[in-house]
C-alpha cells in the first residue's frame, strides 16, 4: 500500500478512536479528508492508556479501517494527549540582542523562546507545547512577531503544557507498535481550539470546553494567544453512569437513552415534545425490566445536575487561573459531551457567559463523518500539523522550535545548538 504524502491524526479518546487521513490539494487553502475511520475505545480510561495491548488492537482496527478507506497507508501522524496529568503553567525568557546585528533575527526569537523553556520540572515530568503569549522589545509589550524589530532586549511570556513522561511514552509506543511514527503530541485541547475557535472568538477572549467522554479539556485564550489550560477527569460518562443508576438499567442502555433523549431536543420543537414525553424503551431496543421512562425525569433530574456540577469545577478552575471576567466571547462548548441534552442552558446558568457549541470547520472532502464536535479533536490535529508544516517551510527558527516541541527530540536539538557553538 502506498505511503501518503499528507498529514494523519490519531485522537485517542476515552470513548472513541479516530483516524483521520488527510491530502494536500492543488488549492493550498484546501485540506482533504481521503479516509476516516472510528472504533470504540479500548485499554483508556479518563484520557489515559491502562492497558497498552487493547489499546494497541483498537488503534490498528481504527487505521486499518482508515487505510482501506484512503487506499493509502499511514507511516506517521499526529497524537492526541489528555488526561488528569496534563498541567500548565506561565513561564517568562529573556535575552540580550547582539550588538553586532541591528535587527531581531529568529535566531534571537528562538532563543528567547528556549529561555522560557528553561523551568524546573520534577524529572518525571516532560514539556509537550511551548506557546509565546506576547514578545517584549525593549519593554514595548503585545508584539506577536518581533522578527526584523529593533532592539537591544528581548522577552517573552509564554505558556508551557506539560505532561507525565510514563503517560508520553505510553501514547508514544502504541503509535510506534503500529509501525507509524508520532509526527507530534498535541494537547487535546488545543487541537480543538484549532478546529472550532475563530480568530476573532481567540482576540475577543474566550473559554474553550471539550467535553469528552472520561475527561474534559478546558483552554482559555486571551488577544489570540492561550494563556491557560487543565483538564477535569470527569466527562459525558458519568452522565451514562447516572441514567444507569437511576434508572437501574444497563450502561448500554443508558447510553441509548441519553442520545435519544438528546436528539430529541435537537430534531423537535418544544410543543412536540410536550407531548411525547414518555420514552418507550423497546422501542429503543432496550429489554431491561424497565419499560417506560419520562423524558422529562432524566434530561431535569439526572442529566442537568451532573452537566450543573462539571461547568461549577470549570468555573472554579476559571477563577483559580486568575483570568476570570476577561473572556467577552464566552464560552465556546466541543466534544461529543456538549451534545448532551440542556448542556448549553446549563452552561449558561452556571458560567454566567454565553454559550454556544462549536463544529470543527477547515476541513474539504470526505467530512460528511467529521463534521459533529464529537470528532473536534481529529479535525484540530490535521489543521495543527498544517499550521506547523507551513510555519517549517518558512523557515528557520520556527522548524528549530517545532523539532524541539517533539517529544523525544530534545537530544536531537541540544547536540544541533552543541555542533553550532564549534562553528565560527
Amino acid at each position: 500500500m502506498a505511503k501518503t504524502q499528507g498529514l494523519n491524526a490519531i485522537d485517542i479518546g476515552s470513548s472513541k478512536i479516530t483516524c483521520l487521513i488527510s491530502m494536500p490539494t492543488q488549492d493550498s487553502s484546501k485540506i482533504n479528508v481521503v479516509g476516516v475511520a472510528t472504533v470504540p475505545s479500548k485499554g483508556v480510561r479518563k484520557g489515559q492508556i491502562v492497558n497498552i495491548e487493547e489499546c494497541v488492537s483498537a488503534i490498528t482496527d481504527c487505521v486499518e479501517s482508515a487505510e482501506r478507506m484512503a487506499g493509502v497507508g499511514v507511516d506517521s501522524a499526529y497524537i492526541s494527549i489528555s488526561g488528569e496529568q496534563i498541567a500548565s503553567q506561565n513561564s517568562h525568557g529573556l535575552v540580550a540582542i547582539r550588538e553586532a546585528e541591528e535587527e531581531i533575527s529568529p535566531d534571537d526569537v528562538f532563543r528567547v523562546i528556549e529561555a522560557a523553556r528553561a523551568v524546573s520540572l520534577p524529572t518525571s515530568r516532560e514539556i509537550i507545547h511551548v506557546l509565546p503569549i506576547e514578545f517584549i522589545v525593549d519593554s514595548q509589550r503585545g508584539i506577536k512577531d518581533p522578527t526584523g524589530m529593533s532592539g537591544v532586549r528581548l522577552e517573552t511570556e509564554a505558556h508551557l503544557i506539560t505532561g507525565l513522561s510514563p503517560a508520553i511514552k505510553n501514547v508514544t509506543r502504541c503509535v510506534n507498535e503500529l509501525g507509524a511514527d508520532v509526527s507530534g503530541l498535541v494537547f487535546s485541547g488545543l487541537a480543538s481550539a484549532e478546529a472550532v475557535l475563530s480568530e476573532t472568538d481567540k482576540e475577543l477572549g474566550v473559554i474553550l470546553v471539550d467535553i469528552g467522554g472520561g475527561t474534559t479539556s478546558i483552554c482559555i485564550f486571551l488577544e489570540g494567544s492561550c494563556v491557560y489550560s487543565a483538564v477535569l477527569p470527569i466527562g459525558a460518562k458519568k452522565i451514562t453512569d447516572d441514567i444507569a443508576i437511576g434508572l437501574q438499567i444497563s450502561v448500554d442502555g443508558a447510553e441509548k437513552i441519553k442520545h435519544f433523549v438528546s436528539r430529541q431536543k435537537h430534531e423537535r420543537g418544544e410543543e412536540e415534545q410536550k407531548i411525547v414525553d414518555e420514552i418507550d424503551l423497546l422501542k429503543l431496543g432496550i429489554s431491561e425490566d424497565v419499560k417506560k421512562v419520562s423524558r422529562k425525569t432524566i434530561s431535569e433530574g439526572i442529566i442537568r445536575p451532573r452537566l450543573n456540577e462539571i461547568f461549577s469545577m470549570v468555573s472554579n478552575i476559571i477563577k483559580q487561573s486568575g483570568y476570570e471576567g476577561q473572556t467577552p466571547a464566552g464560552v465556546v462548548l466541543t466534544g461529543g459531551g456538549s451534545l448532551t441534552v440542556n448542556c448549553t442552558e446549563s452552561c449558561r446558568r452556571v458560567m454566567q457567559l454565553p454559550a454556544k457549541i462549536g463544529t470543527p470547520e477547515g476541513l474539504s472532502g470526505m467530512i460528511e463523518e467529521i463534521s459533529t464536535p464529537i470528532s473536534a479533536v481529529v479535525v484540530g490535529l490535521v489543521l495543527y500539523g498544517y499550521k506547523r508544516k507551513n510555519e517549517a517551510t518558512s523557515g528557520g527558527v520556527k522548524l528549530s522550535g517545532m523539532i524541539k516541541a517533539i517529544p523525544g527530540k530534545q537530544v536531537v536539538g541540544r547536540v544541533v545548538e552543541f555542533i553550532k557553538s564549534f562553528l565560527p
